[in-house]
């Protein structure tokens, strides 16, 4: 661990909501969700309007409309115009340093001391930092970040969620377990959703129970590797180097059972689970997957994998589950799973599949993987984007003409604007931009030849 606060982990505050409150005057200081609007649709980005009333992250769609007031906007994401922005903030960072780990399209960490001129107290880096986030909000029209500046990326990263929205938290060296101990076991990493459930099991709740328990019963739980690491990890010990990574080649998300499960309808609604978890964190790194493949250990520790590959790229959850349920319908699951995990693999810059959900996609069957490892569970797999350039957009249709909620257009009378609904072969478009105040809505034919698919707007 590093003797000075020199990694920083930077965060860009609700991303997609404020990239669409930011192009669409009218949902300033509105509820917006962003993500898939279908009933089995899932939630990339809620504004911070929107969590107020409980929305958040990987939330089912369906969840968050029940939780959310009348008039919350409900919109498919923009990945163009998300990319645009993330360039623009990436780019900011790698002339701060040359060592800058892309995490996602919205996250990144950076190496501050790859400068060896750069004066790393605490002073000095608020006072730089604070110019970085200045600029950031400048030159993206507003958008807002949030940082943590530590001795280690975890203690970074848990650094930049301590404030938010546009905070800048330093964690000074030899203070990191001052701020470690009372927070959720969830902080630490390569605790998910499984590792926090077990631990509960235990009553271990937070960083000061996990700091009780001795390595040997942390190994004796979770194994070698992930129980020495959780031991090391929860005592602020994270000698992780920040470095240029190249892009991951999956996305994935599993769950180690207490007991064996047999019960088809218990592992139909796990399946459900893994791929709203897959999905947002699909959507987290602005990319759509063409192949699914599920993750099966069963009770004698037989783990194997198999998978599918659809004839478009989807980012969809429900879509996902499906080609996850066709293949698990093929596993004989009688003497009990132990592990079950989704993952999705073959990305793509864009979707093109229709604008609508639960279409039955014939996959095409690729070779099973079978291995009798053991290892510790995987709850999430991150997304390391590298430098994309800007894919076509988010969306191309294909057959029958659909306008998703929040598409940019275009109309030869009216200009540029975007869609507030559709259906019924109709489709209401306001129009507005980022240096146009709130417009008049217009409701059209959908194959109105004078309305068009455009670009992102320029802020």
């Amino acid at each position: 661990m590093r003797s000075e606060a020199s990694v920083m982990h930077l965060d860009l505050d609700a991303f997609f909501a404020a990239v669409e409150q930011r192009d669409k005057p009218s949902l300033r200081g509105r509820p917006v969700c962003v993500g898939g609007v279908g009933s089995r649709g899932v939630v990339s980005t809620a504004s911070y309007e929107a969590r107020a009333f409980g929305a958040r992250s990987a939330m089912p769609t369906a969840e968050a409309r029940r939780r959310c007031p009348p008039g919350t906007a409900f919109l498919y994401p923009r990945v163009e115009a998300y990319r645009t922005s993330s360039r623009i903030v990436m780019d900011l960072l790698r002339q701060l340093s040359p060592v800058v780990e892309q995490v996602s399209v919205d996250e990144a960490y950076v190496d501050l001391a790859a400068d060896p001129a750069r004066d790393l107290s605490p002073d000095a880096l608020r006072t730089e930092i604070g110019e970085l986030l200045d600029r950031i909000t400048e030159t993206t029209g507003g958008l807002t970040a949030s940082v943590g500046l530590a001795s280690s990326k975890m203690l970074a990263k848990i650094g930049s969620e301590l404030d938010k929205p546009r905070g800048l938290v330093i964690v000074p060296a030899g203070q990191e377990l001052e701020v470690l101990s009372p927070l959720s076991v969830r902080v630490v990493s390569g605790i998910g959703p499984a590792t926090g459930s077990r631990l509960r099991t235990f009553g271990i709740e937070s960083v000061a129970d996990l700091q009780r328990l001795e390595r040997a019963d942390l190994v004796s739980i979770f194994g070698e590797a992930h129980g020495g690491s959780l031991y090391e990890l929860a005592r602020a010990r994270d000698d992780r180097s920040v470095v240029v990574e190249h892009e991951a080649k999956s996305v994935s998300a599993e769950e180690t059972f207490e007991t064996d499960i047999v019960d088809r309808t218990v592992l139909d609604a796990e399946l459900d689970s893994l791929s709203r978890r897959t999905s947002a964190r699909l959507a987290k790194g602005a990319l759509f997957a063409r192949t699914v493949t599920i993750k099966v250990r069963q009770h004698d520790f037989t783990t194997f994998t198999r998978s599918a590959t659809l004839m478009h790229a989807t980012g969809d959850a429900g879509t996902i589950a499906d080609v996850a349920r066709r293949l698990l319908d093929a596993v004989d699951v009688s003497g009990g799973l132990r592990l079950l995990g989704v993952g999705v693999s073959g990305f793509s810059d864009h979707a093109q599949e229709q604008l609508r959900f639960g279409d039955d996609i014939p996959p095409t069957t690729e070779p099973d993987r079978h291995d009798k490892s053991d290892g510790a569970p995987t709850d999430e797999a991150a997304i390391r984007p590298g430098r994309r350039t800007p894919g076509p957009a988010a969306y191309t249709r294909t057959g029958p003409l659909t306008w998703a909620p929040g598409q940019d257009v275009e109309h030869a009378e009216y200009g540029a604007g975007w869609v507030w609904g559709s259906g019924r072969g109709r489709v209401t478009v306001r129009f507005e931009g980022p240096a146009r105040s709130s417009g008049p809505v217009r409701t059209f034919a959908t194959d109105d030849p004078d309305l068009s698919a455009a670009p992102p707007p320029a802020w």
